[in-house]
């Protein structure tokens, strides 16, 4: 197991899921982890079950002031931010000719604003060392796109254009910035839709952390900067 005790992590939208599993992996690591959600009663929650060195925020990403001020807790408590993964999402399915401008505005800022503001962030902490590490969690969707899902695929190719810009201005000051895209993954979401979980099949969560945990804890000056997870026989090369 590679050693993180040291390193400050910050994961947003922790509270289950990829957060959680990659929050109790690297905390097991040693690190210490600031987990982030709203919602004050489930971070709570998610960080009495991780358990060890986690640290529990409740702010919301797509807020300026909240984010300043979350970085500024982690300033006072901690001195320092070595890794951040920008986890928060979320989605708003249904055809585009019936979607609201109320929820294509929640999807494109919880995924994609909430994004910018918290590297930018990272980086006026990050900068001044020297290094850190930016890990922002994809999708597919920003390869490939499901039908009636225009705010979401549209908020995930941003994310991958906001990476790339942000990998580009990071370089010189020795921080790695990357993607990790998922495909299905095995998580609540599938709930009442079963069907289409089999048919295409899930990634065990155990997995997608292990992807993570491979770029977070690569060697400094060393950047894994896209990488794919998917079931193998998830619909996705060949369509045509």
């Amino acid at each position: 197991m590679v050693e993180m005790t040291g390193n400050v992590v910050l994961i947003t939208g922790a509270t289950s899921g990829i957060g959680k599993i990659a929050a109790r992996e690297l905390a097991a690591m040693g690190a210490t982890v600031v987990i982030v959600g709203r919602d004050r009663a489930r971070l709570d929650a998610a960080a009495a079950d991780i358990g060890g060195a986690v640290e529990a925020a409740a702010c919301d990403v797509t807020d300026e002031s909240a984010v300043e001020g979350l970085f500024a807790d982690i300033d006072s408590r901690h001195g320092r931010l070595d890794i951040l993964v920008n986890n928060a999402g979320t989605s708003a399915p249904g055809p585009t000719h019936q979607m609201s401008l109320a929820d294509w505005k929640k999807v494109v800022d919880v995924n994609l604003t909430g994004a910018f503001l918290c590297a930018r962030e990272a980086l006026k902490r990050m900068i001044p060392k020297k290094g850190g590490r930016i890990l922002n969690i994809g999708s597919i969707s920003a390869q490939m796109s499901r039908p009636h899902a225009a705010p979401y695929t549209a908020s995930k190719f941003g994310l991958e254009g906001l990476t790339r810009s942000l990998a580009l201005d990071s370089r010189v000051h020795g921080i790695a910035v990357s993607i990790l895209h998922p495909g299905n993954v095995a998580t609540d979401i599938w709930t009442g839709r079963e069907d289409i979980a089999k048919a295409e099949g899930l990634v065990p969560l155990a997995d997608i952390a292990d992807a993570a945990l491979a770029v977070l804890t690569m060697s400094d000056g060393v950047n894994m900067f896209s990488t794919t997870v998917l079931p193998v026989t998830q619909p996705y090369l060949g369509r045509g």
